[in-house]
């Protein structure tokens, strides 16, 4: 059993111009132990998804449908009690920027105490203790006269450190991060990412991470659920995205990256934008920008099925032949891997 099973998950935003579809149907799991990469650009309903998860969203302006099974239990219909219960405890995350998410009056000690007291009954002092061991876990130098500062006297990525520290501080068995390493430079970056997977082994925790950096799924991700436009394109494990990829804006982010080796070669970003959530377009939501459109893939939503009975768990919501597809998977890595030879 998956640890969480999330099953056809819709999240309308009602605003003055109309109804913003951020999530339309989009269905994945995630196991214990492992980490779920999300990615897409930006709009395509990554972040709305995990803060439906998370109950997060205001509830007078959305309306959500679906499932989100996490230990038997529907997360979707938890009351709003019950549901932060479950926030802190069972199922944690980190934001995108640090500094806004930590309080800027009260001291890091404070903030990581009052992360484990507000979900466990113990002292002062057992809090005060578990938060030092936190702040160690997570390589803070000094933590013991550390715990007295403010997060205005911490630098970016340690900011960044004392989130995962907060997020892990009650041993969460679901660890959600959303991009918590894009305000960072390059090698702060790698040092937290190494860090997240250090500590998902050291807790056996799980992980959703959500990216638009394929480098960074490349480094973490065991599976990889790609969206556009609201919608799941492909799922499937980790080898499935970067050698077996099925679907068309899969092989656009692919073929958008950057190769050092490829001197003087210009960057092949997909061409167009992603299409207005409040009007989608019909059929498959890729096809005003995809090279390979033909007649079915304007009226007809595909569905998101199994790529062949020997690999159900690779999955592709694309009107193109397996066998097409396929080629032209086979066509497109063979040309990157020439670019960096």
């Amino acid at each position: 059993m998956p640890l969480l099973d999330v099953i056809d998950l819709k999240t309308h935003f009602r605003t003055d111009d109309g109804i913003v579809h951020a999530v339309d149907g989009v269905s994945f799991r995630v196991d214990k132990g492992k980490t779920l990469a999300i990615v897409g650009e930006s709009g395509s309903g990554k972040s709305v998804t995990c803060m439906t998860i998370m109950g997060l969203n205001d509830r007078r302006s959305t309306t959500s449908e679906g499932q989100a099974l996490f230990k038997d239990r529907d997360l979707l219909q938890l009351p709003p009690d019950e549901m932060r219960k479950v926030r802190g405890s069972e199922i944690s995350m980190i934001f995108q920027d640090p500094m806004t998410s930590l309080n800027p009056v009260y001291t890091i000690g404070n903030q990581l105490r009052e992360a484990v007291m507000l979900h466990e009954n113990v002292s002062k002092q057992v809090a005060n203790r578990r938060a030092l061991e936190m702040l160690k876990a997570v390589a803070i130098p000094r933590a013991e006269t550390r715990l007295g500062d403010y997060p205005h006297q911490f630098s970016g990525g340690m900011r960044q450190r004392v989130m995962i520290a907060m997020a892990l501080i009650n041993n969460p068995d679901l660890l959600i991060a959303d991009e918590p390493t894009t305000a960072l430079d390059v090698t702060t970056q790698a040092q937290i990412l190494k860090l997240m997977n250090q500590l998902r082994r050291d807790f056996d925790s799980a992980i959703i991470l959500v990216t638009h950096d394929l480098g960074v799924v490349a480094e973490t991700a065991d599976d990889v659920l790609v969206m556009y436009a609201a919608k799941a394109a492909e799922v499937g494990g980790y080898e499935d995205l970067f050698y077996r990829p099925e679907h068309p804006y899969t092989w656009g982010l692919l073929n958008s990256l950057p190769r050092l080796a490829a001197e003087g070669a210009d960057l092949k970003p997909i061409p167009g934008t992603p299409p207005s959530l409040l009007r989608p377009p019909s059929g498959c939501r890729f096809h005003l920008r995809c090279p390979y459109v033909f007649e079915p893939c304007i009226p007809e939503v595909p569905e998101l099925l199994p790529v062949s009975d020997d690999d159900p768990d690779h999955k592709v919501a694309c009107h193109l032949a397996h066998d097409f597809r396929e080629r032209e998977a086979h066509d497109l890595l063979h040309d990157l891997m020439a670019e960096q030879r």
